[in-house]
This record gives structure tokens, sequence and C-alpha cells, in this order.
């Protein structure tokens, strides 16, 4: 198989292995590139669209949630308002801050050792708010208070380091505001959607140009797409079974190991 193509294969597998899991899917890529010796910026758009691969995913899977939540709009029901209240709230702050702060987000992309050590720091953080949070009082996404979905959405700007992880930014942050395991881990699916929606019109506003270019193209990006999507659609229903059962305890100590490993291996180039 042409080179170029297995790097698309495996990018596409990573996104969707990592973008829903608290490991960060962007980490991942930014490390992914310095392991396969190709050029971050060049490939950086294609990261970004490809994300929307495993979005889909999302929208696949509940996508009796997302028709009971539009039916119960048009019937005028609170429950499903106060759903797409909460959902777009907490993505507000992405919003605004993603905006502001573009170019210096941009520019840690760059940073493989920024992301080696968030890994690190992350894991410690989620041991830390797994042994501190006991009490859960919100057992659906309708049921979170206007004030703590506001906290959860500035939480989620945390992701803007990358290695930090937006799912588990978004989730450990649900959890210190007491949100149920399973429902914060299903608010961080749901509220993916508007993020990265924004994240990738606002790369294409940007760098639109460079979807011509060879390295880019549109067969790679629908290659990278397509592999993401099976990828995650696997992994969700994976991920959520598991976190109900054991909670997010064993993605704390993988990244505080990769991130270790990945320093180690930076060091030593």
């Amino acid at each position: 198989m042409d080179l170029h193509y297995l790097t698309v294969i495996l990018l596409g597998i990573v996104e969707g292995l990592t973008e829903f899991l608290p490991v960060s899917s962007t980490g991942h890529l930014i490390l992914a590139s310095e392991l396969l010796g190709y050029d971050a910026s060049t490939w950086a758009m294609f990261n970004v669209i490809i994300q929307l691969g495993a979005i889909l995913a999302v929208v696949v899977l509940y996508w009796r949630t997302f028709w009971a939540v539009g039916m119960g709009l048009l019937r005028r029901e609170p429950t499903s308002w106060r759903f797409l209240r909460n959902l777009l709230v907490a993505f507000i702050p992405a919003a605004m801050i993603g905006l502001a702060l573009h170019d210096y987000i941009e520019a840690l992309l760059g940073a493989p050792k920024v992301v080696a050590w968030a890994l690190i720091v992350g894991g410690v953080a989620i041991l830390g708010i797994e042994r501190m949070v006991k009490e859960n009082r919100f057992h659906g996404i309708a049921d979170i208070p206007f004030v703590r979905v506001v906290g959860i959405g500035f939480i989620q700007c945390l992701a803007m380091i990358p290695g930090v992880s937006r799912s588990g930014a978004t989730i450990m942050g649900a959890l210190m505001l007491g949100v149920e395991r399973r429902t914060a881990a299903e608010f961080s699916f749901f509220l993916a959607i508007p993020t990265m929606l924004g994240a990738t019109a606002l790369e294409l506003l940007k760098n639109g140009d460079k979807l011509t270019s060879a390295t880019v193209g549109w067969d790679s990006i629908a290659l990278g797409f397509i592999v993401s999507f099976i990828v995650a659609l696997l992994v969700i229903k994976w991920f959520v079974g598991l976190v109900s059962r054991h909670g997010f305890t064993p993605f704390a100590w993988y990244r505080i190991i990769a991130g270790i490993t990945a320093l180690a291996w930076l060091s030593l180039r």
C-alpha cells in the first residue's frame, strides 16, 4: 500500500480510537506525526476534519435520543428544551475562547512535549478526581442545572491545550459538579458535535485553500473520515460500558504511562 494512504488510515484509526476517550485525540495525532515523521502542519486541517467522522458515529449511535429531543422541541416539552439549552450553553465558552486564542492554540499544536506533559498531568488529575468525587446527583443531561453547565463549558476550554483531552476535561468537570459517570460521558459525546463542527468551520475558513494540495486532498480526507467513523462506532459503546463498571482510572494510568514514554522518546531524539 502507498505510504501516504497507510498514514491516512493510521491517523483515522487513532482519531476514531481516541476522540471520545479521555486521552486526547489531538495529542495522539501530534505524537503520531512525530513518530511517523510527517509534517504535522501540512496535515493540520486533515486532522481537524476527520474528527467529523467520529462525530457522525455519535449521531448514528444516539439517533433515537436526537429524534426524541427533536420531537420534544416541536411539542415544547421542558426536558427537551433543557437538553438543547445545556448543550448550547456548554458550547459557548469554547466558541468564544477558541476564536480569541486561535493563533496561540495553533502554535501549541506543534509542541509534542506539551502533549506529553499534559497527558501526565491529566492522568494524575483523573486519579485525584475519581478518589474525591463520591456524590452524583444528576442522572440526565436535561437535569444538570444551568450554573453547573456553564462551569462544564469553561472546564472544557482546558482542552485547547493539546494533550488535555476535550472529552476528558468535559467528563471530569461534569463529575466534579455532581454529574453521574455515564451521563458525564454521554454529555461529552453530544457536546463534541457543536464543538467539532465549529472547529472544522473555523479551520475551513482560515485554511480552505490547502484542500487543493496533494498531501491533504479530498481523497485523503474522505478515507480518514470513513476510518475514524467506523472505529469510533466500535469504541463508543465499549467506553460507556467500561466507565459504568470501572470508572475512568484505567485511562488515567494509560495517560501517565503514555506521557512518560513520550517524554523519554522525545528526549532521546
